[in-house]
């Protein structure tokens, strides 16, 4: 099977610019018209995203916006004399934005991470129906989704509030400054705001209602096949190349990441492994059932994505790692050789708050079980390990609507650490193949563009490119069913049933 890269020269046409804004890092590539990145057409720059002691997760659009640009820059001087057929993109989801009557900024982006509404959502839990709300949206109330952190906004910058005119997200803010037409947003990406009727596909008039907006402030909603043409004038004088080229509406990035890594269908579940991680299936046809503890968005107007996300994950081994001041090498050889749980300890990884399964959001961490004998290596060993419990949680509600389905795992924290993989296997008790993509949701981002100017019947035509398998150890399975009980009764006393 041919590698998911190629040279420019073997590249096939077309080609597209795929932009993937994430909450990491801002990255542009170049694939060609079978999925593949075209070698030396790549550039990141890091998404100046702000964290606070307050739960705050904030960026300023401009500084996302340079980035973006920056990126499009080096692409465009790599290329030089190539020509891109399409644009496609997708970006770091449930940001929340307002607008004035200008289209300027009120305030900076919020974030899916940022925390401070959570009083906000114990609110909209006591005065609403959640249940029927999560049936009807596929989204919980939950500080990472709109209806909270829009009521948190109202009461604590009132100012800012009511000068907002129209509320986006971080990829309509994107599009407006480009095109400088009225910005349409994505049902993917509105999927993830919270108040999307998930099957009419329109907003939630209830919900709107309940989060203190107006219909008329929510972005019209727009189809993958709508495409923006025609650069605004700076923006064509800077990207000649782009000034006519289609660029598809954005989808959010976890429904790219599972197109980009093929798992297309029922038949594969994505697994990524970033700064935080999540279990997600694509379902095509009618709207399926959520599972208690679980979400469902949308790719598009004709496929689901049912799953889970942890607001932990390689943000964990991050923080581990720069806290205890461990070595990189030295930590690695410590993990390859650790038993399951021989540290002792019980971890509750929630250092941002959880979302799946349990949505506790003013939940945090804690390590109970520490004595004298426990070294850094074993605290380390210990969070890793109960991140790879939660997904395993998540696993047992999706598993159910894919029976049988292969996991697929993607993730620069899974790349850099093979042993993490093979401890979310052993977890789960499921085999575990790693994603030979690089950048799975740059990839998927491309590949919906593909088909949505028709290079592409379906998006399932191209290649899912697999490499090393992790089998699952059943007496390490067994040990980590203990460890999983273990931590399911630390959280039970710690933050409830």
């Amino acid at each position: 099977m041919p590698g998911p890269v190629v040279t420019p020269a073997r590249a096939e046409e077309p080609l597209v610019l795929s932009l993937d804004v994430g909450s990491t890092s801002v990255r542009a590539m170049v694939f060609d018209a079978l999925g593949r990145a075209v070698k030396g057409y790549a550039a990141a720059r890091p998404t100046p995203l702000r964290s606070g002691a307050d739960g705050s997760s904030e960026a300023a659009a401009r500084e996302i916006l340079a980035a973006v640009c920056g990126c499009v820059d080096e692409i465009l001087a790599a290329a030089r004399g190539r020509s891109l057929a399409a644009v496609g993109s997708c970006t770091f989801v449930s940001n929340l934005l307002g607008l004035d009557a200008r289209g300027r900024p009120v305030g900076p982006i919020t974030t899916y991470a940022d925390t401070r509404a959570a009083a906000a959502a114990r609110g909209l839990r006591a005065e609403n129906d959640e249940a029927a709300a999560h049936e009807r949206t596929g989204c919980r109330f939950h500080p990472s989704y709109w209806p909270a952190r829009l009521r948190w906004l109202a009461a604590e910058r009132p100012d800012s509030f009511r000068r907002a005119r129209s509320w986006v997200s971080l990829a309509e803010y994107l599009q407006a400054e480009f095109f400088g037409a009225t910005a349409a947003m994505s049902v993917s990406v509105a999927s993830w705001t919270g108040l999307l009727d998930r099957r009419l596909l329109g907003w939630d008039a209830e919900l709107a209602r309940v989060a203190g907006l107006d219909l008329g402030q929510l972005p019209e909603l727009a189809g993958a096949g709508t495409p923006k043409r025609g650069l605004k004038r700076a923006y064509a004088r800077r990207w000649p190349a782009l000034r006519e080229v289609p660029w598809c509406p954005a989808v959010g990035d976890g429904a790219a990441g599972n197109i980009g890594s093929g798992c297309f269908d029922s038949q594969r579940i994505a697994l990524s492994l970033g700064t935080t991680a999540a279990l997600r299936v694509v379902l095509p046809g009618a709207a399926p059932a959520i599972p208690d503890g679980l979400w469902c968005y949308r790719v598009d107007r004709r496929r689901h994505l049912l799953g889970g996300a942890l607001s932990e994950g390689g943000c964990v081994y991050a923080w581990l790692m720069k806290t205890l001041r461990l070595d990189e090498k030295t930590a690695a050889r410590e993990l390859a050789k650790a038993q399951p749980g021989a540290h002792g300890l019980v971890v509750l990884p929630f250092l941002a708050g959880e979302r799946s399964p349990g949505w506790a959001e003013d939940a945090r961490a804690a390590f109970t079980g520490l004595s004298l004998a426990t070294r850094p290596e074993d605290m380390l060993h210990a969070g890793l390990e109960a991140v790879a419990l939660r997904l395993a949680l998540v696993l047992e509600r999706l598993a159910p609507a894919c029976p049988g389905a292969q996991i697929v795992a993607s993730g620069g924290a899974l790349l850099r650490s093979p042993t993490w993989a093979r401890i979310i296997a052993d977890a789960t008790g499921r085999s575990l193949t790693l994603s030979k993509v690089p950048e799975a949701s740059c990839r998927g981002a491309a590949l919906l563009a593909l088909e949505g100017i028709g290079a592409l019947s379906d998006v399932a035509q191209a290649l899912a490119y697999t490499g090393r398998v992790f089998e699952p150890d059943p007496a390490r399975h067994a040990l980590y069913r203990a460890a999983l009980n273990r931590q399911q009764e630390l959280y039970g006393r710690l933050i409830g049933p």
